[in-house]
Parts: structure tokens; C-alpha cells; sequence
């Protein structure tokens, strides 16, 4: 009986992926922890407007902020180089008093009777101290070896970091980033993110050189949408040598999303698939010294 080479793994999950594509669309899900809305710590209150966009970019892991007075309060310490985000509030000017501080002035001349304040609050990820219902939620992290022995062995690997709740890979850093272990849905999650990402960093141009990667900077565009169906189909790859297969059908939503704005289907991910075992030959070593 011929041995199955790595290749022809390759290829049998590449044609796995078509054939589950062709099945119907599978839903995607994230697969970290959301927060969920942004809320103040002691009240419980939700922000609004424009609060909840400021508050929900910024990355953290945790639902809850307060200032740095109520965290002192509470009993909480600020982990070292923390640094602030301010959200916005408008406060109604006491009309009695005339000399209470004016306010802004409105298109017909007039003084309006509230004034734009801002505070400074900080997530409680930040914080040392103080617990919610939150850390109750948080898996229990135990890395799986075959997953950090691919890692290991890609020689010229990025700086890993979990800074930001955010997956991404930045090719003017280097440095690849990724939300704290402890928030994703499974081990198996989170090491399938890394992957991802960790086959992006082989474009970089002194890896591989692919598709000028550092260029590919338009979301949603042909070539980043390219890059996309390399790093989930080498993610794919890649978890086949972990031995993580929990994660496939969330791999395969993933890469629909993508190749709805191409035509021919099958041939563009079989190009993305050629590209991606090249990247996962890099990660592990095994057609270069």
C-alpha cells in the first residue's frame, strides 16, 4: 500500500474544504471571548454613543472600566504602564447661578445649558485586585505540545504578543498579536489563531516575499482576500500536524467568507493552497536550513 505523504495530506484536506464549502455555508464564529458591552464597574451602567466605539476598539479583555478613583476604592491597583481611555459626557449647566461656566455656543448665537466633559477610565484588565464573574469564565490553559514543538521549530518566528484582544499580524513590526490565552473558547482556538497568523508572517518580505505582504493593506480587497485563503487554508494545514481537528468547520466559514468575490472558486483556492503549504513548509522547517 503507498504511504500517504504530507503532500498528498495537503491535498486531501484542501479537497475536504471545497467539498464542505460546496454543502451549504457553515457559520462563523469568533473564536475568543467577547467582552461584551463596555460598562461602567461600580454602576453596572452601559456607555453609549460614542463611548462604546471609543471603548470597544481599544482592545481589552474585559467588559468593565472605571476611573482611577473608583479603582482605588474598590481596592484595585493599576498594573504598571496602564494607560487610560477617555470617553465623553455632556454636563447640564446649573441655570440659576450666573456664574456657572458657559457653554457651548449654538448655531443661532445662543448658549447652550450643558458643556463636553471627558474622564479618563481604565479597563479592568488593567487592574490588579479586584475580581468580577468574569474570571470565573476563563479556561483553564494547557498548552498542547505538538502545537508548541510547530512554533519551536519555525526558526525566524515573530515576536508573539497578547496585548490587545485582537488577532492580528503586523508586517511593519513584525510581531504578531493575540488576545489573552485564558479568553478563548479552547486550547484548540487559540493555537488555530496563531497559526493563522503565524502564516501570514512568512509573506514578510525577508521570509517568503509573498504578494508584497506589507502592501496588502486594503481590507476586503482581491489581494487581501487572497491572503486571507493562504493563512486559513495553511491554518488548516497546520492544524493537521498539531493534530487539532475541533476547529475545521469554523476554518471553512472562515475561507467562504472570502471566496464569495471570486468567480472561479475551485482554482483560487487551489492557487491559495499551493501558497500555503509553501508557508507551512517554511513554519516547520522543512525545505530550508
Amino acid at each position: 500500500m503507498a504511504k500517504t505523504t504530507k503532500a498528498n495530506v495537503y491535498e486531501i484536506i484542501t479537497q475536504r474544504i471545497m467539498e464542505k464549502m460546496e454543502s451549504g455555508v457553515i457559520p462563523w464564529h469568533k473564536p475568543w471571548g467577547v467582552a461584551g458591552a463596555a460598562k461602567n464597574l461600580i454602576s453596572g451602567k452601559e456607555y453609549n454613543g460614542i463611548n462604546t466605539f471609543l471603548l470597544g476598539s481599544a482592545g481589552f479583555s474585559s467588559a468593565y472600566w472605571a476611573t482611577f478613583k473608583q479603582i482605588q476604592e474598590k481596592g484595585g491597583t493599576l498594573k504598571k504602564g496602564s494607560k487610560s481611555e477617555i470617553i465623553i459626557f455632556w454636563r447640564k449647566l446649573d441655570s440659576k447661578n450666573e456664574n456657572s461656566e458657559p457653554g457651548e455656543i449654538t448655531e443661532d448665537g445662543q448658549k447652550s445649558r450643558s458643556v463636553l466633559r471627558y474622564y479618563r477610565v481604565f479597563n479592568l484588565s488593567q487592574v490588579e485586585g479586584i475580581e468580577t464573574e468574569e474570571d470565573t469564565k476563563k479556561i483553564d490553559f494547557v498548552p498542547l505540545e505538538k502545537a508548541e514543538q510547530i512554533i519551536r521549530n519555525y526558526k525566524t518566528c515573530p515576536a508573539i504578543q497578547h496585548v490587545e484582544q485582537k488577532a492580528y499580524y503586523s508586517p511593519g513590526n513584525d510581531l504578531i498579536n493575540l488576545p489573552e490565552k485564558s479568553s478563548f473558547h479552547g486550547v484548540e482556538e487559540y493555537y488555530s489563531t496563531l497559526f493563522h497568523e503565524a502564516i501570514h508572517s512568512t509573506g514578510h518580505r525577508t521570509r517568503l516575499d509573498r504578494d508584497k505582504i506589507e502592501a496588502v493593506a486594503a481590507f476586503g480587497s482581491n489581494s487581501y482576500s487572497k491572503e486571507e485563503l493562504i493563512a486559513e487554508i495553511g491554518n488548516s494545514f497546520l492544524c493537521a500536524e498539531a493534530s487539532i481537528d475541533g476547529v475545521f468547520d469554523n476554518s471553512i466559514a472562515y475561507i467562504q467568507g472570502w471566496v464569495k468575490r471570486f468567480k472561479d472558486q475551485p482554482r483560487m483556492i487551489v492557487q491559495a493552497a499551493a501558497a500555503a503549504q509553501k508557508a507551512v513548509n517554511y513554519i516547520l522547517n522543512a525545505d530550508h536550513a
